[in-house]
């Protein structure tokens, strides 16, 4: 570990660090949804059929969801004992290990039953990678960054999923234009080139992250930790209402990101009919609108508050959920455009706040810990089940439940940041003999 003396690292080096990182985890975790949605039915579950190879192949999807509470507990209790550098490059290497032999697994043509069983453990091992990433990025960019500008920093990793998801969709764009859109070498080879390829991002990701000196938070708490109680039990303990109410204010993000993200890839191709170039075209588009407005947001977040800015999305989250699919069923590109730009929109302004606000929630010692798991509750809550069930309600011709499903998930976040206090003005400095409880210099609503 680095000593105290050691120079801090430049702020401009600490966003850059802590967005690469993001990006190309989530790269590697939203191209396995993008081939979820186009080629995994075909190559993993040849024999269900249409329909329910493509529920199926969502299930598989949702497995990391399974998986990401288990690498927020394992990963976070490593990141609030040894630093949040040193686990950050074991989350990225774990990530890169796994999507590239996702690539390299044969299909279940070859090696039968096999196929898919793999296909869900490497999935898992994706999902676990996933859940010690968020928290540590997050704390590397917050923990470093000014009080007044907490918002706008930590919005850098945040930016890693709409960059990854425009280049997760740029990359399919290019293998279809390259192969043919009608191609059997999209299906055969085509697919995998994406996973492969991840391999150079993780060694850039890599050398970044290594320029990086530990957290000035973390090198202090380790001086002056008087307790031997695990971070997980102290989460558990002191915290666990945060824990909670995190994950539910969170749970529409995911459900509308995934969807958008996720199921409407799979939606816009098997029932509207939109060409594969289409939709790849207007994720990358999308990604650039979400993107836009995560920083907005963050920034938004500084001057008026987490609380608000989040709520403001939770609420139009609502009445956008009944109205998505009547749009959808238009049957057009304009109608698929509004819809995806929407759902991610929403999602967006959500998100943007999401980076600074869950750090701010708990204490330095169990930081990693409590806001790991409070974002990957909500990932369960959320991502875990929205794009499978959303499959199974569409294949039994019920989009009215899908509108339903999301309108609940809105409600639910709803509650639970009503429930929330403002934490912009809240210290993140752990005072020396403070014991586990929360700072109290929080601002009233």
């Amino acid at each position: 570990m680095s000593d105290r003396s050691t120079p801090p690292t430049p702020m401009r080096r600490v966003a850059f660090a802590s967005c690469a990182g993001t990006t190309i985890e989530f790269y590697d975790f939203f191209i396995y949804g993008t081939a979820a949605a186009l080629v995994f039915p075909t190559v993993f579950f040849p024999a269900l059929g249409d329909s329910a190879a493509s529920v199926a192949s969502f299930a598989t999807f949702a497995v990391a969801f399974i998986a990401r509470p288990v690498g927020a507990i394992g990963f976070g209790h490593f990141g609030d004992r040894l630093g949040r550098k040193k686990t950050l490059i074991s989350t990225l290497l774990l990530m890169g290990a796994a999507t590239v032999a996702i690539g390299l697994l044969p299909s279940a043509d070859t090696i039968g039953v096999a196929a898919p069983i793999l296909l869900v453990a490497l999935r898992f091992l994706q999902g676990l990678a996933v859940g010690g990433e968020w928290a540590g990025a997050t704390l590397l960019a917050a923990e470093y960054a000014p009080p007044n500008k907490r918002g706008l920093y930590a919005a850098f990793p945040q930016l890693g999923p709409a960059i990854a998801f425009a280049l997760s969709s740029g990359t399919f764009l290019l293998i279809n234009r390259a192969v043919g859109e009608t191609s059997p070498a999209f299906v055969e080879w085509g697919w995998r080139v994406p996973f492969v390829a991840s391999a150079l991002l993780v060694l850039v990701g890599l050398y970044v992250r290594l320029k990086v000196e530990e957290t000035p938070m973390f090198r202090e708490t380790t001086k002056t930790r008087a307790s031997t109680q695990g971070p997980l039990a102290a989460a558990l303990k002191h915290q666990w209402r945060e824990i909670l109410l995190g994950g539910g204010s969170l749970a529409m993000l995911f459900a509308f990101f995934y969807i958008g993200t996720a199921f409407l890839t799979s939606y816009g191709t098997t029932v509207i009919g939109l060409s594969r170039a289409t939709v790849l075209t207007m994720g990358v588009v999308g990604a650039v609108v979400f993107g836009a407005l995560i920083t907005l947001s963050a920034v938004y977040s500084d001057r008026f508050g987490r609380r608000k800015v989040v709520l403001a999305s939770c609420l139009v989250a609502i009445p956008w959920g009944f109205a998505l699919f009547p749009i959808l069923d238009k049957g057009t590109g304009t109608a698929f455009a509004i819809g995806l730009f929407g759902t991610l929109a929403i999602f967006a302004v959500s998100y943007g706040p999401a980076g600074a606000m869950l750090p701010e929630m708990f204490r330095t010692e169990y930081r990693y810990t409590g806001a790991g798991m409070a974002y990957n509750l909500a990932g369960v809550i959320g991502g875990g089940t929205a794009p499978y069930l959303a499959s199974d309600f569409v294949e039994a011709g019920n989009t009215n439940a899908v509108g339903w499903m999301l309108a609940a998930f809105g409600a639910l976040s709803v509650v639970c940041v009503l429930l929330m206090a403002e934490t912009r003005h809240r210290a993140m400095h752990a005072a020396p003999g403070a014991g586990t409880h929360v700072e109290e210099d929080v601002v009233p609503v």
